[in-house]
């Protein structure tokens, strides 16, 4: 059975986010601060965690640091700040999805359903290999031409979701969705710099093997020779 951590000093909001997960048959634990969430975490071993980031103690950036330190545990942060650097903070920091309160429970399963769903894909076949461009999902490790390629973080991100997804085109609107979130206030001209920024580190990728195409009027594709 999978399990989830519910990390939430609102008891309240804690029971009802936890009654609507065991109803599609999660089996939940519940922490209320922060030392009790990292006991919790290195007890039972969850499946996923939802990170409140306002705890009593350690606050949930710093839970999340930890738990990056040592696991690539899925976790999705829960707030009620509303400001774009806040959602890019815990993207940085490694949060798989952040939702912002008051949210609606249904949707809190559907997005944690999601979360699950990518992250198994990760773990059954984690590296995508296009030539000599290689994309470690789960190490979050880029190599091109045997040599270590560093990207930001949500540089990072795009590419990973454009090599999951390859030969496949992506409107700006649904690469924000899947890689900056659904509730991301920005410029769509975030996305264009990502990709220019990716393109130049990826200048010596050979063009038979791969690239990063734009389709005018259409979006993005990593087109990948598939021989």
């Amino acid at each position: 059975m999978v399990k989830i951590l519910i990390i939430e000093d609102e008891f309240a909001i804690s029971q009802v986010l936890k009654a609507y997960l065991q109803k599609v048959n999660y089996q939940v634990e519940q922490a209320y601060d922060g030392e009790e969430a990292l006991n919790k975490f290195h007890t039972i071993y969850p499946d996923l965690v939802l990170l409140d980031v306002m705890l009593p103690g350690k606050d949930g950036w710093e839970i999340l640091r930890e738990i990056r330190m040592e696991s690539n545990c899925p976790v999705i942060m829960l707030t009620a700040l509303g400001e774009v650097n806040h959602r890019l903070e815990g993207l940085n920091e490694g949060a798989d999805d952040y939702i912002t309160k008051p949210f609606v429970a249904d949707e809190v399963v559907a997005r944690v359903k999601a979360v699950l769903r990518r992250s198994q894909a990760d773990h059954e076949n984690p590296i995508k290999r296009y030539g000599q461009l290689e994309i470690n999902i789960r190490a979050h490790q880029v190599i091109l031409n045997k040599k270590n390629v560093t990207l930001t973080p949500r540089d990072l991100s795009v590419l990973m979701f454009l090599a999951e997804n390859p030969n496949q085109t992506f409107t700006r609107e649904q690469l924000i969705e899947h890689v900056w979130g659904w509730d991301y206030e920005g410029s769509d001209r975030a996305v264009d710099l990502a990709i220019k920024r990716i393109r130049k580190v990826l200048n010596t990728w050979p063009s038979s093997e791969g690239e990063i195409k734009t389709l005018r009027g259409l979006g993005y594709q990593l087109r990948v020779n598939q021989k």
